[in-house]
């Protein structure tokens, strides 16, 4: 069983707007630290924003700061690139889900979402 996290940008959102399933991610988030949870910066793309189209910029800021405090940030490289189009390729993927995926994959984390296109596959906690 994968020990690590990867919360994508969804359940980031859900737990910063305490929207209907915040409480279902809290539970991968109140923990965080950065030898467990791993964020992709289109994660921090996506939090930043969604959260500045609904709440502002100052909020935004908070939100991805908090982030980047208790997760270790995975950079987006030529390698990582190479795998994220790979995994794209076999599931059918959007780019930022696949970059999504390779990301927990080259961490050995799970991936906690509520998308359904990465609820799917293996490896992935599926949060409804």
């Amino acid at each position: 069983m994968k020990l690590n996290v990867l919360v994508d940008s969804c359940g980031w959102i859900e737990f910063f707007a305490k929207g209907a399933l915040a409480e279902k991610y809290e539970q991968y988030i109140a923990n965080a630290n950065k030898r467990t949870h791993f964020t992709p910066t289109i994660v921090l793309y996506e939090v930043y924003k969604r959260v500045k189209l609904d709440v502002g910029e100052e909020k935004a800021l908070e939100a991805c700061a908090r982030i980047i405090a208790h997760t270790t940030v995975v950079p987006l490289d030529e390698s990582l690139a190479f795998e994220a189009a790979d995994v794209s390729l076999s599931h059918k993927l959007s780019m930022a889900d696949a970059i999504i995926k390779a990301s927990a994959e080259r961490h050995g984390a799970y991936v906690v979402t509520g998308d359904e296109h990465l609820g799917k596959l293996d490896g992935v906690k599926f949060i409804t």
